[in-house]
């Protein structure tokens, strides 16, 4: 039986468990608004984003658009809200948004829209096929089943839980409810390690993204065509930069010294007046933590969350470098973020980092805890590999961002989903946007 084949026939091994994900989906991003008063809704808590209120309704646009593309729906719902919903902001070269509150729709008709749709798309799912032959299945991109569809509005909004967690870590503490969605044991602050050991990954081939006949998992358009990279012997820091050690490059000077920073960053840091990272602040004697519910003294021994911009400061000041995908890619061979002993700090069992030292995720040469706690920024601009092909039913979800401002992270915050936990996974965001659960680690090459 062929992929066409295959696609004409609805499998019940791949219904139930697709629309459990869906359905799980939903309640994740359900208890994170229901986290907040409504008048929080309509605040805008990181200056380049919209408002809040604005990605409630924007996950049901988003669902409803995707999925009744060039398709027949019985029960058509607000047009007008499929529109208004639809697409969000890039914090680049847009300017910042100037609306007000009052410009949204009053809550009550969002929350209305939103039951409407999901309504009607849990109707309308029920009439489709759903088969599974891979995101690639009927060849070149051309046809795609219900479950791809699914795939991709399941990981959409699961993006989206994260990207909503940076929103809501901006708003003043106690402005969330916190859902009782992790445990939360926060430490008391640690010694500083300002010596990283590092570990010798030795000269060899990596393969970067996905090939187009594996039929067992989903994966974005920018995972796919796989492709072999040679990658030199390099050295990589065992573990992720932490709050101690990026405190040693700004007591020595760090947002002072215009040596550390590329041109382009250090004119971002001075206009905007950037003297630490923003999760961070000084005040009683010593440095705070902004973690997600409450403000706690300096965890020296947690990741640092800091820009692109910072952290390729960062590097520059220890002598070393930020790692390419490739580099990144050929250190985390063998670690599995998901088997072996112990998980990581990932899919939403924690608001907040944990000690960079706690993971027992290991590659095969040793680096720890690639996956979870943070994503790591790369040097590596975000672009196509060579045979990409968008995805038609949502082409502009990678290439628009082919620009060479957004650079690529690889492995997954506290707040990232367990499936895209995967290697393959690309992350991107522009360099001097601060609010991501984004660190780093190092590399350097003889």
């Amino acid at each position: 039986m062929n992929r066409a084949e295959l696609i004409a026939l609805d499998r019940p091994d791949v219904r139930p468990p697709l629309l459990a994900r869906w359905r799980q989906a939903r309640s994740i991003t359900d208890a994170l608004f229901a986290s907040l008063d409504d008048d929080t809704l309509y605040q805008r808590p990181i200056a380049e984003r919209h408002r809040i209120v604005f990605y409630l309704g924007h996950l049901e646009a988003f669902d409803w658009n995707l999925l009744t593309h060039r398709r027949t729906v019985v029960a058509p719902v607000n047009t007008g809200f499929n529109q208004l919903f639809a697409f969000g902001i890039d914090p680049v070269g847009t300017g910042l948004p100037q609306d007000l509150p009052g410009d949204w729709p009053e809550l009550p008709d969002i929350l209305a829209y939103r039951q409407a749709v999901r309504d009607a798309l849990d109707e309308f799912v029920d009439t489709l096929p759903v088969s599974w032959a891979g995101p690639w299945a009927g060849g070149g991109g051309r046809h795609f089943d219900a479950a791809c569809l699914l795939n991709v509005a399941i990981e959409h909004r699961l993006m989206h839980a994260e990207t909503l967690a940076y929103m809501l870590h901006r708003l003043p503490v106690g402005a969330m409810r916190a859902p009782a969605l992790a445990d939360e044991n926060l430490p008391a602050p640690q010694a500083n390690t300002s010596d990283p050991a590092m570990v010798n990954i030795p000269r060899g081939q990596v393969v970067l993204g996905e090939s187009r006949d594996n039929v067992h998992a989903f994966g974005w358009d920018n995972e796919f065509p796989a492709h072999e990279v040679e990658v030199p012997a390099f050295a990589m820091d065992q573990h992720m930069v932490t709050n101690g050690q990026y405190l040693d490059f700004m007591t020595d000077g760090g947002y002072e010294r215009a040596e550390f920073w590329q041109a382009e960053d250090w004119a971002w840091r001075s206009s905007q007046d950037i003297r630490q990272p923003v999760f961070w602040r000084s005040d009683r004697g010593g440095w705070w933590l902004r973690a997600m519910h409450q403000e706690i003294p300096m965890p020296l021994d947690w990741p640092v969350y800091v820009s692109h911009a910072e952290a390729r400061a960062y590097a520059h000041w220890a002598g070393k470098a930020l790692p390419t995908e490739a580099q990144w890619m050929r250190a985390a061979m063998g670690s599995d973020p998901l088997q072996g002993e112990g998980q990581c700090n990932a899919d939403f069992r924690r608001w907040d980092p944990e000690p960079v030292q706690a993971s027992r995720q290991l590659s095969e040469f040793g680096v720890a805890g690639l996956f979870g706690n943070g994503w790591e920024w790369t040097s590596t601009p975000f672009a196509p590999a060579e045979g990409f092909e968008a995805f038609p039913f949502y082409p502009g979800y990678s290439k628009d961002f082919f620009d060479g401002q957004h650079f690529v992270l690889k492995g997954g915050s506290p707040r990232t989903a367990a499936c895209m936990l995967r290697p393959s996974f690309r992350n991107w965001f522009q360099p001097h946007y601060q609010h991501v659960y984004a660190g780093l680690r190092c590399v350097s090459v003889d």
